[in-house]
């Protein structure tokens, strides 16, 4: 491997304590030198790594791979790096959805629909088929998300401060999304189609507000940057795997409502995620595991930061090494990041093809999980070769480490 690009590796992937290893970084662009200093910064390694500490290595293993196979080919090497600045001057406000049980608040009690109505303060939320609560998953998910976010930059504002007491009606998380001046706001929910098994309806889906909404800020934030996060939220869905929702009037993965207080009461542009059937056996598996609510958290991560960077012309992707079996990587794609604005506006909706260099990197990481699962990870780790965690599988790491 060239200097140039060893030394554009290394600035991408920040070296928070001590590096980590894994074995899938070993790549035919990696030479004498990169396998020197590798060997010498092993040394630091513990023993004994968690698997939080191992899906840190295999999250940087990837991205490193992401970033210097591409950049090899294009004429744009940077185009790919990591500065942990990205999202700077951004601001986002998560809201996950329900509440824990620890309080006395009458859910029942009516408020504000935001379309001249009324409807209950809240709800229990759904509990999948093996008896996990929605609540729970929602606030694991928005915990990775938050800290992801934060890594790159990002200022992030959450509804509820934990997964044991109330979280607010959903008026007031409304009012407190709008009060955030958030660039944008995601409501992280999943879904349930019965309280039975319910093997054939499965899937996500974003629901999307029926235009117009009374509210002229509430229209103007959801038919505009509303409905283009939405799109790019789906899409990122997509590209992490997951299959768009098989029923109840879903659309390429958009359903719309009308019975929806949460995007008529917000003027931010809000994104409405129901991740999963939790009455669906496979769909409630990924649900409520470790592996499954990290791709989760992926997909969501790379959606904000599609919409907040803006959409970008892609680059052809490198072809997967034969010899190695490293597969072909997501497309980098070229272009300046978009510059901070002090209020949300508008962002035109691009293909998937459209995403940004950042979250074509993240979003990668995925079917490494599915290969290997969080706790088989450890089994990749040798001392052969070493990176270091990079900003955003950091964030995840240090969430991962405190659950």
């Amino acid at each position: 491997m060239s200097g140039r690009l060893f030394h554009l590796l290394r600035k991408c992937l920040l070296l928070p304590v001590c590096p980590v290893v894994l074995e899938i970084v070993s790549h035919p662009v990696l030479d004498v030198e990169g396998e020197r200093r590798a060997r010498a910064d092993f040394e630091c390694v513990q023993t004994g790594m968690t698997r939080s500490a191992v899906l840190g290595a295999l999250s940087a293993g990837l991205l490193a791979l992401s970033v210097v196979i591409p950049a090899a080919a294009s004429a744009a090497p940077t185009a790919g790096e990591s500065s942990g600045n990205e999202l700077a001057g951004k601001t986002v406000f998560l809201d996950p959805g329900h509440q824990g049980t620890d309080h006395s608040e009458n859910l029942a009690r009516q408020v504000d629909d935001g379309r001249g109505g009324t409807k209950d303060c809240q709800t229990t939320g759904m509990t999948t088929v093996d008896g996990v609560a929605e609540h729970t998953i929602n606030w694991n998910v928005s915990q990775l998300v938050k800290s992801s976010l934060e890594s790159l930059g990002a200022k992030v504002v959450s509804s509820r401060a934990d997964d044991t007491g109330w979280g607010g009606c959903v008026d007031e998380r409304a009012k407190m999304a709008s009060d955030s001046g958030a660039d944008v706001a995601v409501s992280i929910h999943a879904d349930s189609t019965t309280t039975s098994v319910d093997a054939d309806k499965h899937g996500f889906h974003l629901i999307v507000p029926t235009l117009p909404i009374p509210d002229s800020a509430a229209d103007a934030a959801q038919s505009g940057g509303g409905r283009a996060a939405s799109n790019l939220m789906r899409d990122a869905y997509v590209r992490a795997g997951f299959t768009p929702a098989n029923y109840s009037g879903v659309s390429d993965g958009l359903q719309e409502r009308f019975d929806i207080a949460g995007p008529a009461l917000t003027s931010v542009p809000l994104v409405f995620v129901e991740m999963a059937n939790g009455s669906n056996p496979d769909d409630a598996a990924v649900l409520e595991s470790d592996e499954g609510q990290l791709k989760h958290a992926i997909a969501i991560s790379t959606g904000v930061i599609d919409y907040l960077l803006g959409p970008e012309t892609a680059v052809e992707p490198a072809e997967a090494d034969a010899e190695s079996g490293v597969p072909a990587t997501p497309p980098i794609v070229a272009g300046p990041l978009a510059t901070t604005t002090p209020t949300p506006t508008p962002t035109p909706t691009p293909t998937s093809t459209g995403a940004t260099p950042l979250s074509r990197l993240l979003s990668g990481i995925s079917p490494y999980i599915d290969s290997v699962g969080i706790d088989g990870l450890t089994d990749l780790v040798t001392p052969d070769n070493v990176t270091s965690v990079s900003n955003f599988a950091r964030g995840l790491l240090e969430q991962l480490m405190d659950s």
